[in-house]
């Protein structure tokens, strides 16, 4: 009886030590800060004072949950600059960063980590306006010059890789204009965790399906915008770089037409906007690239077509319109020449869309894949074959 004790007791014991350290592990986790929008992230948040539609001006400043340096100013829908209105991406208050103004605020991160902030960024008066985004020692700064669609804002997606558990968020305008209150407006700025999904067995393409990427706001119909990254380690879209000067744009399939799953990519600007990855291949192998290529289903005037890219074969391919189906499935051919091979997409031409005839738009590219061809495959098998029937006639001759 006492051993039946003894044993129960054990478990008991066991069990209470394994709740108590996943108790720990939540706890730790939920001391991270969360997917999703940042603190007072959307701007909303009313300052002891109460909303203002004057500029804030130079020194402290109150913005709920940040800190400001220089002439910073929540600004409101609908506020006029001059004979100019003002542009808030989302809701009703943002805010607009003068000459070399920036804000910040930090967040609990976990040390190692991938993470890709998403921010939403307009132009006001400024020339050459661009915006700085920072987590300390990792920087970039993002052209804003051009625009995407006639809104006259986008979201942006920039990435980072943690390298301690608590980090500043820093967003800056590294501009100096006559006027000192012109700059940027950044509005809805959020957070996510990144995560390398596994490579499958049969695919050489990591990420082909583009469904791990930037946090995307359910009630954003732009889509996100992936500028110009040249660090696959260092991507909000794991696996993939945009190695030109245009963005390409992320979309989801609640306000875009995606061919499979939830995540997709748009290819703007024509060769200006090139998205890639260097795939692992076996010299002198044979290799197909499949991909479905496919439009938006938003008003993107024809023709749609892809160049695509893999190692030294190139092919245009052109969208044709099916009434049954809003994508094709696409391949290409080719000999790997090395270990690791480059599989790149841009967009034949510069469209715009039929509707306001200024936003930029182009064909859709999903479901990426390479794999070894089916004629080297059918190869192999003959080679197997042959091997086992004269294996076979041998050990009969030998018999």
């Amino acid at each position: 009886m006492r051993r039946v004790w003894s044993s129960t007791r054990s478990k008991w014991v066991s069990l209470c030590l394994l709740l108590v350290a996943r108790l720990a592990a939540v706890l730790a986790e939920d001391g991270n800060t969360a997917d999703g929008l940042l603190n007072n992230g959307d701007f909303e948040t009313s300052p002891s004072g109460g909303f203002s539609n004057d500029g804030l001006g130079d020194g402290p400043v109150t913005v709920p949950s940040w800190k400001s340096n220089g002439t910073v100013e929540l600004v409101e829908s609908g506020q006029k600059q001059g004979a100019m209105f003002l542009i808030v991406p989302q809701g009703t208050h943002a805010v607009r960063l003068g000459n070399d103004a920036e804000i910040s605020q930090g967040a609990k991160v976990e040390k190692g980590t991938l993470y890709s902030i998403t921010f939403g960024a307009a132009r006001t008066c400024a020339q050459l306006e661009s915006l700085n985004v920072s987590v300390p020692p990792a920087s970039q700064t993002i052209d804003l010059q051009t625009l995407y669609n006639v809104q006259g804002w986008d979201s942006y997606a920039w990435a980072f890789q943690a390298e301690e558990d608590n980090v500043e968020v820093i967003f800056r305008n590294p501009g100096m204009e006559d006027d000192p209150t012109c700059g940027p407006i950044i509005d809805d700025i959020a957070i996510k965790k990144l995560f390398t999904p596994d490579r499958p067995k049969d695919n050489a393409v990591l990420n082909g399906d583009f469904e791990e990427g930037p946090w995307m706001f359910r009630n954003a119909s732009l889509g996100v915008l992936l500028p110009t990254n040249l660090d696959e380690e260092t991507s909000s879209l794991p696996g993939w770089i945009v190695e030109s000067n245009r963005a390409v744009r992320y979309i989801d399939s609640y306000h875009f037409t995606v061919p499979g799953g939830k995540r997709a990519v748009e290819l703007l600007s024509g060769k200006e906007g090139i998205i890639s990855q260097m795939v692992e291949t076996t010299p002198n192998k044979q290799y197909r690239l499949t991909f479905s290529l496919g439009h938006a289903g938003d008003s993107c005037k024809q023709p749609l077509a892809v160049m695509a890219y893999a190692g030294d074969q190139a092919q245009s391919i052109h969208y044709t319109p099916n009434a049954n189906a809003s994508f094709q499935t696409a391949n290409l051919n080719f000999t790997a020449k090395a270990e690791r091979t480059r599989v790149a997409f841009c967009s034949v031409y510069y469209n715009t869309r039929s509707d306001d005839q200024s936003s930029l738009c182009g064909p859709v590219v999903d479901d990426v894949r390479v794999a070894v061809s089916r004629s080297n495959r059918n190869r192999l098998g003959g080679l197997r074959l042959m091997f086992g029937l004269g294996y076979v006639l041998c050990v009969l001759v030998l018999v």
